[in-house]
């Protein structure tokens, strides 16, 4: 099958021709009808978070499943899937008290890095095994995945649009409603505006959140912000946004929302909240980064500092529940689509996020 390798910080992606193996048990084939370009993928390109190379990229995605593997149950050919990049294994504690996302297996695979939860790589290049990017691989014609990483929908919802659910957006609605569980009449932050952060935005809306003060450099990402249920817009190369904030709405904000995983916008977050506030820490910084703070102030106050991984979502609860909320027209996507490009346009669509252009880039192979 034709797969995006990553080889080397610095070194260009390519696409080229990589082996896949079967499914083996508990595991599904999928065929990938679309897979959105992360910032954590850039992460990877840049060298910031340690990864085995070479590896195919990828781990937001959606596409039918063309080949069951032995021991699976209540999926089969032809189910339409999102991919979640947290495969949960239903044993742990965490998955017992429901908090899926803290999956200890889960989290194994992802510290150890390409391979899936049996320990093993599907893939492999002119004979040499190579690495799984987080369990996933989506930037490729068909990925093998564990069976509880491929979430059952409808089949009416579109692939190539309900893609981003299994990771931009769940991990942004998931953080308001899940993490910080905001409450209605709150009065919110967003701090980026990308894919992750129009997402909160949503999430804040669908929460019932009285105001919330969408911030950015770029303001035509404030501007669909605003479309789509923020109540003010911050320009954040224009003002101090914890200057701006306060000038707003004097005391701070209930809860403030790091969508972009700067030690900068972290420590804002941080410094715009109203007595007895949370900021959630949900975009990631580069592995080793360090912010600070005054502990001090923030007991005084009574505040609290929540990390988000992937918005606390339980996959097989969330994510269907996400995709309904789309097809009822409670949950905006479309306007998070930002372009439609074959596989060969990876390195320019990571070009094109880097340099803030893009929201969300789909590849469809």
């Amino acid at each position: 099958m034709k797969a995006v390798v990553f080889t080397a910080p610095g070194e260009p992606v390519e696409v080229t021709d990589v082996d896949l193996d079967p499914p083996g048990p508990g595991e599904v084939k999928v065929k990938i009808a679309a897979a959105g370009v992360c910032h954590s993928d850039l992460h990877v390109r840049r060298g910031e978070w340690p990864v085995p190379v070479p590896l195919v990229m990828g781990h937001e995605g959606a596409g039918v499943i063309t080949q069951v593997g032995p021991g699976v149950t209540g999926l089969a050919e032809g189910d339409h899937v999102v991919l979640s990049w947290v495969a949960p294994c239903g044993q742990c504690r965490y998955c017992r008290a429901g908090r899926e996302a803290r999956c200890q297996v889960a989290a194994t695979v992802v510290a150890a890095g390409g391979v899936l939860s049996d320990g093993t790589s599907r893939l492999s290049l002119r004979g040499r095994r190579i690495s799984h990017y987080l369990g996933v691989s989506s930037f490729a014609e068909y990925a093998v995945v564990p069976a509880s990483g491929a979430i059952k929908v409808r089949d009416d919802a579109p692939l190539d649009v309900i893609a981003l659910v299994g990771c931009a957006v769940a991990t942004g609605v998931g953080a308001v409603m899940n993490t910080a569980a905001v409450e209605p009449g709150s009065v919110v932050a967003v701090i980026g505006c990308g894919g992750v952060g129009l997402s909160a935005v949503q999430g804040a809306r669908l929460a019932g959140a009285a105001r919330i003060v969408a911030i950015d450099v770029r303001t035509e990402k404030t501007a669909l912000a605003l479309a789509l249920g923020a109540t003010d817009e911050i320009d954040a190369s224009a003002a101090d946004p914890v200057i701006a904030v306060q000038d707003l709405l004097p005391g701070g904000v209930d809860y403030a929302f790091d969508a972009i995983g700067l030690i900068s916008t972290t420590e804002q977050a941080i410094r715009m909240l109203a007595p007895g506030g949370a900021a959630v820490i949900v975009g990631l910084p580069p592995a080793g980064a360090k912010a600070s703070f005054e502990p001090l102030l923030l007991a005084e106050a009574d505040q609290r500092i929540l990390g988000s991984n992937y918005g606390s979502v339980r996959p097989a609860v969330d994510i269907p529940a996400l995709v309904d909320r789309f097809m009822g027209g409670d949950l905006r996507l479309h306007e998070l689509i930002s372009a439609r490009a074959p596989l060969e346009s990876a390195a320019a669509a990571l070009d094109e996020l880097e340099a803030g252009h893009a929201l969300r880039t789909l590849l469809i192979p």
